[in-house]
């Protein structure tokens, strides 16, 4: 049986909570959290062509850990 791995801070009852939580919700609830995410402060959405993805997390890696 294979062990799982999880990222730092993270365990089998976190992703069970998690899983728990999407798979209850209705599909009013989806589109409000998907929706609140547009509008949340400080942030912002934007389409980058797939190949600069791998840069971009890099930059906000680096900016995280400043």
């Amino acid at each position: 049986m294979k062990q799982n791995k999880f990222p730092s801070g993270w365990n089998e009852k976190r992703v069970k909570e998690i899983l728990t939580h999407y798979e209850s919700q209705t599909e009013e609830e989806v589109v409000a959290e998907d929706e609140a995410v547009f509008e949340a402060a400080g942030q912002t959405v934007m389409e980058i062509p797939i190949e600069l993805v791998p840069k971009v997390r890099e930059l906000i890696a680096r900016y995280n850990t400043a």
